[in-house]
């Protein structure tokens, strides 16, 4: 059974910092590539960023500089480290595993149950 279980959110004021994890199961998290969703009220679903197994990452354009995703394989643990933050980057983070992309969106076969993340201005 696929497990993926975030932590770290919270409020936080504009300028802050926050750090995300995604503890998950042994064998999805080593072969697969693992990723940071988001969804803000009233907004669709949007890839923040994404990890390949190898270490490559992708960054959506609204974050990049200020978000870094990374992971810990010996521990099968996904991290997003959120700098700079703004108002705009509220939203309930979703961590994701097995990313694809087809019709022109970012999905994913397995997800966490969220973390919510509230920057206040």
């Amino acid at each position: 059974q696929v497990q993926l279980v975030e932590s770290g959110g919270g409020l936080v004021q504009a300028g802050g910092s926050l750090r995300l994890s995604c503890a998950a199961s042994g064998s999805i998290f080593s072969m697969n590539a693992m990723g940071w969703f988001r969804q803000a009220p009233g907004k669709e679903r949007e890839l923040v960023a994404r990890i390949s197994t190898s270490g490559s990452t992708y960054y959506a354009d609204s974050v990049k500089g200020r978000f870094t995703i990374s992971r810990d394989n010996a521990k099968n643990t996904l991290f997003l480290q959120m700098n700079s933050l703004k108002a705009e980057d509220t939203a309930m983070y979703y961590c994701a595993a097995r990313l694809g992309y087809g019709s022109g969106n970012w999905y994913a076969d397995y997800w966490g149950q969220g973390t919510q993340v509230t920057v206040s201005s």
